[in-house]
C-alpha cells in the first residue's frame, strides 16, 4: 500500500442548497454547492451585549452587527436601572463617554470631569482615576449632567495598579493594588460605590474572572456574598479560564492541542468540582458577555462553524446554543466527479500551496446536497493534470467511493493511482509509459492508453489493495463497465466483450455503426459508438437490441443519457435517449471564460451510476441538475466474495459487490440448517455494498461450517426491483 503526501489536518466543509440563478434556455439546478477552505473562518469580536454582538470575519474586515435569533432585547433603559447595562455600547475614553442602548437607541453621555482619568467602563457605569490615586463611579443623571460617586473601602495607603477588569456583571468590576508590596484584588460594586478585597498576592498579571455570585483569580475561587475574611478555595479545571455562568467555570483555548480532545469549552461547577464538556471542537474565539454567559466559536468543520450563547441554565447548569453561522470561504475547484450519488470536488481547501485532495458532499437522487463535505483522498502534492491536457485533471470516478488518476514520475513514467476510501493511502500500478490517458474505469477496474509506447493496459485494484496489471493489449477504442472490456469487433460495427476475469471473449455486439468505433462507452446496457469528432455516432440498446443515431462531438455516456459541451456556445448539452429516440436540450450554459481547461473532470461531470450532472459556475461554485431520466434497474457488475481466512474480529471477511446505481442493503447469513444467524444491513458507498463479517452470530458465537449469505438491495432512488444474489462463505 502506498502511502500519500502531506500530513494530517482538520476537515470542513458546508453545502449550499439555494440554486443558482440558470442561464437563459437552460435547466435550473436543484442546489449549488462549494469546496470550502478547511480551516473555519476565525471570528474577531467587538462589542457583545445582551440583543446581540459586534463581529469581523478574518483578520481584516469591517465589524458587522449580529442579532441573538428569537430574544426579546431589554425593554427598559437608563442610566437609573444597571441591570439594562447588560444592552449598553460604551464609546470614548477621553472627555465625553459615549453610551447607547442597543435594543432601544437610548443614548447618554458621561463627562469625565477635569484632574480624573478614564480607567473603565462597564453597562452605564464609568470607573475613573484621579491625580490622587482616588478612584470615581460616574454615570449620566437624568438632567445631563454626570453624578461622580467616589469609591470607598480600599486600604488605606492602597495604589491601584493599572488593572481595571470586566466580567459578566454591570454591577462589579475588579481592581487590584498593591499595599505593602503585595498585591491584592477587590472588586468594586458600581451600585454603590464600596470596594472589597477578596484574594490577596495575585501576582502582576492575574487571570480574573468573575460574574455577581463569583470570582475566579488565577486558580482560586470565593463567592461574592461570602462572609468577610473568607479566604478562597483553590480550584481545578483545564486550559484557560474564559467566563463564570451561573455557578460554572467555563475553561478552554489551551496553549498546546494535543488532540481533539483539547479543543473544547469545559465547565466546571465552582460548588460541586463536578466537570463535563460544553462545547466540542471549540477552538475559536471566545468573549465573556456582561449577563453573565459566554460567546465562543465552535465546530467540527469550516461549514458547520457557529458562534455559541452560553447561559445559566435553570438546574445550576449551563446551556449553549448556536447564535450565528460563521460562512465558510471558497477554495478553487480544479476538477469534478460525480458517482453514485456523491459529487468528488478536487482542489486545494488547505492554506498550504500545491495541497490537492478530493472532497466529497453526498447528493440524494434528485442531485441536492444532504450533507457537509469530507475530505476523501490523501493530500497529492503534485497536480495529476498532465501538460496539454484538453480536461485537466484526469480524474475518473470508479463508482465504489474511489477514484483514480494518473501519476509522472520524475523518469517521465507514469503510474494509475486510486484512493478515496481512506485519506492517508492510495494503491497504484506502474505503467511502463508516459504521456498516456486514463479511459473509463469502474470499481476494481481502471483502463489506461499509453502514449509512449501506445499500449493499452487495464490496471486491477482489487479491494483496495495495490494494483496488478490485469491486461496488456494493443491500443484501440475500448471501455470498461464492471468486469467487461468492450473492443471493436473484427466486422465492421460489432462490439465484444471481454471478461476480464474468465479471460476470455463472452459476447459480441452488432451496434450498426457504419464504421470501426474510433471510441466506445459502456454504462449498463447502453453502449455508445462514435466514427469520430464529425460522426456519425450513436447508442446500442443491449437489453432491447435497438440502434439509437446521436449527435456527434465529443461526450460523456451515462444511464439513459448523454453529455457533451458546446465549446463554441458554450452549452452543456443533454441527450436523452432512453425511449429510443434522442431528444437535446440544454442543461447549463458554462462560463464564457474556462475556469480550467475545459472538459469532462474539468468544467463539468455526470454520474455513470444513476446519478445527475454537475458542472462550475462563473462564481466559482458547483451547479447541480436533475437528469431527468429514468435509471436503469439495480444490477451487479461485478463482486468479490472469496472467503477470507478465519474470519475474525481482526480479520474479517468484507465482500465487495460493484451495482450499478446507490443502494441500502441486507446481508443475510444463514447456517447449513437455514436458520438466520446474523443480518448486517447498510447504505452503499457510492453504488457500491461494502461489508464486514467476523464470523460470529448474534449471539457472539462463532461456529465453523459452510454459510449462505443473501444480498438484498434496494435502489436508493426507488427505480425498479430489488437485486437479490446469493453465494456462500465459510467459517474455519
Amino acid at each position: 500500500m502506498g502511502f500519500a503526501l502531506g500530513g494530517a489536518m482538520a476537515l470542513s466543509g458546508a453545502v449550499l442548497t439555494v440554486p443558482a440563478e440558470a442561464a437563459p434556455n437552460a435547466d435550473t439546478p436543484v442546489a449549488t454547492t462549494q469546496l470550502n477552505n478547511i480551516n473555519p473562518v476565525p471570528v474577531r469580536y467587538g462589542w457583545v451585549g445582551a440583543s446581540g454582538f459586534q463581529y469581523a470575519l478574518g483578520n481584516a474586515g469591517n465589524f458587522q452587527w449580529a442579532e441573538y435569533p428569537g430574544v426579546t432585547p431589554p425593554a427598559h433603559a437608563g442610566p437609573d436601572d444597571l441591570a439594562t447595562g447588560t444592552d449598553v455600547q460604551n464609546a470614548g475614553t477621553s472627555g465625553p463617554v459615549t453610551q447607547k442602548h442597543r435594543s432601544t437607541g437610548t443614548t447618554a453621555t458621561v463627562t469625565i470631569p477635569t484632574g480624573q482619568t478614564y480607567r473603565a467602563a462597564s453597562g452605564w457605569s464609568v470607573l475613573t482615576q484621579d491625580a490622587d490615586g482616588a478612584l470615581h463611579v460616574l454615570r449620566a443623571a437624568a438632567d445631563g449632567t454626570t453624578a461622580d460617586l467616589a469609591v470607598t473601602g480600599l486600604p488605606s495607603g492602597a495604589r491601584p495598579t493599572g488593572t481595571y477588569a470586566t466580567g459578566g456583571s454591570v454591577r462589579r468590576l475588579a481592581v487590584t493594588y498593591t499595599l505593602d508590596g503585595t498585591s491584592s484584588l477587590g472588586l468594586v460594586d458600581l451600585a454603590d460605590g464600596t470596594f472589597r478585597t477578596y484574594v490577596g498576592g495575585v501576582g502582576t498579571e492575574p487571570s480574573i474572572t468573575f460574574n455577581d455570585s463569583w470570582l475566579v483569580v488565577n486558580r482560586k475561587a470565593i463567592r461574592v456574598d461570602s462572609e468577610p475574611g473568607t479566604a478562597p478555595v483553590a480550584v481545578s479545571f483545564p486550559a484557560k479560564p474564559l467566563a463564570v455562568v451561573g455557578d460554572q467555570l467555563l475553561s478552554g483555548d489551551p496553549d498546546f492541542i494535543s488532540s481533539p480532545d483539547d479543543e473544547a469549552v469545559t465547565a466546571t461547577s465552582l460548588a460541586t468540582g463536578a466537570r463535563r464538556t460544553v462545547l466540542a471542537d471549540a477552538d475559536g474565539a471566545f468573549r465573556a458577555t456582561p449577563d453573565g454567559g459566554l460567546l465562543a466559536t465552535a465546530g467540527a468543520t469550516a461549514g458547520d462553524f457557529h458562534v455559541y450563547r452560553v447561559l445559566p441554565a435553570g438546574d445550576g447548569d449551563v446551556s449553549a446554543r448556536p447564535v450565528f453561522t460563521v460562512p465558510p470561504v471558497r477554495a478553487k475547484v480544479d476538477g469534478l466527479m460525480v458517482a453514485g450519488g456523491e459529487l468528488l470536488m478536487f482542489g486545494n481547501a488547505t492554506p498550504t500551496p500545491g495541497w490537492d485532495a478530493a472532497y466529497a458532499v453526498p447528493l440524494d437522487p434528485t442531485g441536492k446536497p444532504t450533507g457537509i463535505q469530507a475530505r476523501r483522498s490523501p493530500f497529492i502534492g503534485s497536480s495529476p493534470c498532465l501538460g496539454g491536457d484538453a480536461a485537466c485533471p484526469q480524474l475518473e470516478a470508479l463508482g465504489d467511493g474511489r477514484f483514480a488518476y494518473l501519476y509522472t514520475a520524475a523518469d517521465g513514467k507514469e503510474s494509475v493511482h486510486v484512493t478515496g476510501l481512506a485519506t492517508d493511502t492510495y494503491s497504484t500500478e506502474p505503467t511502463g509509459s508516459s504521456g498516456g490517458r486514463i479511459g473509463t474505469g469502474t470499481g476494481r477496474y481502471v483502463l489506461y492508453n499509453g502514449g509512449t509506447p501506445a499500449t493499452q493496459k487495464i490496471a486491477d485494484f482489487p479491494r483496495g489493495a495495490d494494483g496488478e496489471t490485469a491486461l496488456d493489449r494493443t491500443r484501440s477504442a475500448a471501455a470498461i463497465w464492471g468486469q467487461r472490456l468492450w473492443t471493436p469487433g473484427t466486422t465492421q460495427g460489432s462490439v465484444v466483450a471481454y471478461d476480464l476475469k474468465a479471460r476470455r471473449n463472452v459476447a459480441t455486439v452488432n451496434t450498426g455503426a457504419p464504421c470501426t468505433p474510433s471510441e466506445i462507452q459502456a454504462v449498463n446496457t447502453w453502449l455508445y459508438w462514435s466514427c469520430g469528432s464529425a460522426g456519425p455516432a450513436g447508442v446500442h440498446d443491449r437489453a432491447t437490441g435497438r440502434n439509437i443515431t446521436v449527435p456527434a462531438g465529443p461526450s460523456r455516456l451515462a444511464d439513459g443519457y448523454l453529455v457533451r459541451e458546446d465549446r463554441t456556445t458554450h452549452e452543456l448539452l443533454l441527450t436523452d435517449f432512453h425511449t429510443g429516440t434522442a431528444t437535446t436540450r440544454t442543461a447549463a450554459v458554462l462560463p464564457t471564460v474556462d475556469q480550467n481547461t475545459g472538459g469532462n473532470t474539468g468544467r463539468w461531470a455526470v454520474d455513470r451510476f444513476g446519478g445527475n450532472v454537475a458542472y462550475l459556475t462563473a462564481q466559482g461554485q458547483v451547479a447541480i441538475v436533475t437528469a431527468g431520466v429514468p435509471t436503469s434497474p439495480l444490477a451487479q457488475m461485478e463482486a468479490q466474495t472469496d472467503a477470507a481466512a478465519g474470519p475474525t474480529t481482526q480479520d474479517p471477511w468484507q465482500p465487495v459487490w460493484q451495482l450499478s446505481k446507490p443502494s441500502t442493503w441486507t446481508l443475510t447469513l444463514t447456517d447449513a440448517s437455514g436458520n438466520v444467524v446474523r443480518d448486517l444491513t447498510g447504505d452503499s458507498r457510492a453504488a457500491a455494498v461494502r461489508a464486514s463479517w467476523d464470523g460470529r452470530r448474534d449471539d457472539g458465537n462463532r461456529v465453523a461450517g459452510t454459510y449462505t449469505w443473501r444480498l438484498t438491495a434496494e435502489a436508493r432512488d426507488g427505480q425498479g426491483p430489488d437485486l437479490v444474489t446469493t453465494g456462500t462463505t465459510t467459517v474455519n
